[in-house]
């Protein structure tokens, strides 16, 4: 099982920097990276939160899941 996390295609959508981002949900560049990456293994709600309300979007459109290929 894959969860999937589309922050660059939003951030495309909207024109938005990585920087940008980062400092208008209050995580570090880094972090932001880590999300994209695919390297995260958590995401808390607050922080979900705060994507959602800077990208104007549902949680459904930063997190999706994708099944294993076998």
């Amino acid at each position: 099982m894959a969860i999937v996390v589309d922050l660059d295609v939003l951030l495309a959508k909207r024109g938005m920097s990585v920087g940008e981002f980062a400092e208008a949900v209050g995580i570090t560049p880094a972090n932001v990276a880590v999300l994209k990456n695919g390297r995260a293994k958590a995401v808390r709600f607050t922080t979900l939160e705060s994507i959602c309300e800077v990208l104007e979007c549902q949680p459904g459109d930063v997190l999706r899941w994708e099944p294993d290929q076998h």
